[in-house]
């Protein structure tokens, strides 16, 4: 069996003369050992880790040198205690040979070898990774080939050049099998001897822990990726004459992962609120910060709050966070009724508004007033106002999307500008800019990118009320009209209503109506503003009252309604089902 052979071996292994690489006096082979911490394990990607030893050991050590990691291990899972019939699966991660061993058939990289039964014990692996301890075939005979190698093509090659001597070590790493790694000399070279099986169980334990290492920062990163993804909007959201495309880009860079973020909410009135944040700092503090604050953005915005105000809570709640982490964030409302876009910053990179032309784009840095980070502990922020051109893009990102090491953030704005002005609409939508090249390197913090364009011919429908007693009139009058004009006359009877009393208790409790809207999208809006500051409730009526229903009947016969205070008074709204079309 195999101790009986691989103690031939090792009574068989001869000192021949040695050149400096072969054999090591004990001080070099210490300092060898010592120079793998620095040169293995250099990165946390398993990949290159396993590259980095077979690099490591030829041809200093060995002509040829291949590195299997168990799948499960590649897949971010545990080790494996080998059961009594089967062996784990394994993938070829690294293979290194000489110039004059190229033509060895190695499994190739990425190949996963499955093995349903045990082999035959005589099998190096086997013998290897079931008893996990290292083996040692020197010098080889002919019928060594065929227990080293995984195909009798491969033995035939073994041979021809010259093979003559063999040692396969498996990978421990805290104590459990992670993968094996085999090493081979040939020609006139000095077959390895017990010695140098004792050297290399000895790399392969530092080799395995390095391995390791990258195996579980892989699942981490995975995990606070994953935890990322489920916090971010599934979909980008339909929302009524805005046309918006989204995506979050993890780094290249494995340290990258943190908290970025975006959201879209669609508001009363057809208007779109569109957020982009970006929590400082990475792994999953900051991606857990990032939900709780998303969360807390989302439920202002869903408020209808105006984008300063939005920023001022959530600075406030930033501040209550048992983290004390900073963040970023860039807030904007658009409104289809004047194409207009309202922004919010606080510490967030500015957007751009990319304007077609006859020559090509436009891009424009929008210099939004720049308030302190939230968490920061300063408020107030301020607004800025801009309207769009018809096929004007906005592009809403974070600074993973600019930023460099070596170059100046004001000069990476500038590149994303070029970039922009390049790209068509499509490329623009398609996220081209998500792969603009920084310094000529991939990006190493996470992205997200954000672009909208707000679509034409909105069905959109504003009126100016009166303050006299014909208000309600013409505003039965008004919707009824357009209705028709829509093709949702089936409708009528029960908006005539719900304009009828915004309209009124706008005369009542608002100091008069201001304007009407009617708005058709995936459903129909009805929105009446006032000059009142008290927001409306619903309140019990008793049997006797005269009035105080009116709500109680919106909220009966509308799918939800609400109000919303705005810098001249408020706005009370009921949204109902389009059941026709």
């Amino acid at each position: 069996m195999v101790h009986g052979f691989a103690g031939r071996a090792r009574r068989a292994a001869r000192h021949r003369g040695a050149t400096p690489r072969e054999r090591f006096s004990t001080p070099g082979r210490l300092a060898w050992l010592n120079a793998a911490s620095t040169q293995i394990g250099t990165t946390l990607d398993l990949e290159r880790t396993a590259q980095e030893f077979v690099e490591f050991a030829v041809p200093r050590f060995a002509d040829a040198a291949t590195v299997d990691i168990l799948e499960r291990v590649v897949q971010g899972g545990e080790g494996d205690a080998l059961s009594a019939l089967t062996l784990p699966a394994s993938r070829a991660m690294a293979v290194q040979t000489t110039p004059e061993l190229a033509i060895l058939e190695a499994t190739p990289v990425g190949e996963i070898t499955e093995r349903t039964e045990i082999p035959h014990e005589t099998v190096m692996h086997t013998y290897c990774m079931r008893q996990r301890r290292g083996v040692l075939v020197s010098p080889m005979r002919d019928a060594d080939f065929s227990r080293v190698a995984p195909t009798d093509s491969a033995a035939d090659k073994m041979r021809r050049t010259r093979v003559n001597s063999y040692i396969g070590v498996p990978l421990i790493a805290r104590g459990t099998l992670i993968g094996m790694a085999d090493f081979v000399r040939a020609g006139h070279r000095r077959p390895f001897s017990a010695t140098d099986l004792q050297l290399a169980e000895h790399l392969a334990s530092r080799a395995a822990v390095f391995i390791d290492n990258a195996r579980l920062y892989g699942r981490e990163r995975a995990h606070v990726v994953d935890l990322q993804r489920t916090l971010l909007p599934r979909a980008t959201p339909h929302t009524p004459g805005l046309s918006v495309h989204a995506a979050y880009a993890p780094a290249a860079d494995t340290l990258g992962v943190g908290g970025d973020w975006y959201d879209v909410m669609a508001l009363p009135s057809g208007r779109t609120a569109l957020m982009v944040g970006d929590v400082m700092g990475h792994g999953l503090p900051a991606a857990a910060t990032m939900g709780r604050l998303r969360a807390v953005a989302r439920t202002l915005m869903t408020q209808d709050m105006a984008p300063e105000r939005v920023l001022a809570r959530l600075e406030l709640a930033t501040r209550d966070l048992e983290d004390e982490q900073v963040a970023t964030c860039l807030c904007a409302v658009y409104d289809p009724a004047d194409s207009s876009y309202t922004f919010a910053s606080a510490g967030h990179p500015p957007p751009l508004l990319v304007e077609p032309g006859p020559t090509g784009n436009t891009v424009r840095l929008l210099e939004v007033p720049v308030g302190a980070p939230l968490g920061a502990g300063v408020i107030p922020y301020d607004r800025l106002r801009v309207t769009a051109t018809p096929g004007t893009r906005l592009v809403l990102y974070t600074d993973g999307l600019i930023k460099s090491r070596r170059v100046d953030i004001d000069a990476q704005v500038d590149q994303l500008r070029e970039a922009a002005a390049a790209m068509s609409a499509d490329q623009l939508d398609g996220g081209g800019l998500l792969f603009t090249p920084q310094d000529g390197k991939a990006r190493f913090d996470e992205a997200v990118w954000l672009v909208a364009a707000g679509l034409p011919g909105a069905e959109l429908s504003i009126w100016e009320l009166t303050e006299d007693g014909n208000a309600a009139a013409r505003a039965r009058s008004l919707v009824s009209g357009q209705l028709g004009e829509w093709g949702l006359s089936d409708l009528t009877d029960v908006t005539e209503l719900v304009v009828s009393e915004l309209v009124g208790n706008a005369l009542r409790y608002g100091h008069g109506p201001g304007q009407l809207r009617l708005l058709r999208g995936e459903r129909l809006m009805v929105e009446v503003s006032d000059r009142g500051p008290d927001l409306p409730q619903i309140q019990h009526a008793e049997l006797s009252d005269e009035g105080g229903r009116g709500l109680q009947l919106i909220n009966m016969l509308c799918r939800s309604w609400g109000s919303c205070r705005t810098t001249s008074g408020k706005v009370v709204w009921a949204e109902q089902d389009i059941t026709s079309v």
